[in-house]
């Protein structure tokens, strides 16, 4: 694993808004993402979005190819600014997490701590293997229709394109709340 590998750190972030600032908040994100984007060592985002009663939930994910780069972010003056701009759009402010792993899809909001990795795969396991049997058949017509896009590598690139989407945006987060109290680790498990 090269040094750069090595280091990759991810800042999660969690924002509560309330749903009336939505439009709002979600108008200030793209700008954010757009700023932290044009950092150095800026490597990716993820941002999952959570709806409950009273509150939308924004879990934002970045990742960062060393620490230094990270604090030279989350102390930049650029992010200051945008933070004192939509702080009153926010519950309970800014939330911040710094992760030197990379199991961010796998933190329930009240968790101290990554679940067993035993526990991660088998959530993964769950919203993977039906994908990957139902995906490829909706794809089937298309695939029939234009012979092309149902080649061997047109049609691989397609389905799994497909697959990841739905992972991280739609089924991986509905999965982590569905399974939040059993992904919690107890004190005695095993990590590894």
């Amino acid at each position: 694993m090269s040094e750069t590998q090595a280091e990759t750190v991810t800042l999660v972030v969690r924002h509560q808004v309330r749903p009336s600032h939505v439009p709002h908040y979600e108008a200030w994100l793209r700008r954010i993402i757009a700023t932290a984007s044009q950092c150095p060592g800026h490597l990716g985002v993820d941002v999952v979005r959570s709806r409950q009663p009273c509150v939308a939930q924004f879990t934002c994910v970045l990742r960062f190819a060393s620490l230094q780069q990270l604090q030279n972010w989350i102390e930049s003056e650029q992010r200051r600014q945008l933070i004192a701009e939509v702080e009153p759009l926010l519950r309970a402010g800014d939330q911040l997490e710094i992760a030197e792993n990379k199991e961010f899809w796998f933190m329930p909001e009240s968790a101290q701590a990554p679940p067993p990795r035993w526990k991660q795969a088998c959530v993964t396991f769950l919203v993977i293997l039906p994908l990957s049997l139902l995906v490829p058949l909706l794809w089937q017509p298309l695939f029939h229709r234009i012979p092309w896009l149902g080649g061997y590598l047109p049609s691989n690139v397609v389905i799994t394109l497909s697959i990841v989407l739905l992972v991280v945006y739609l089924f991986m987060p509905m999965a982590t709340r569905l399974f939040a109290a059993w992904l919690n680790p107890t004190v005695d498990e095993d990590r590894s």
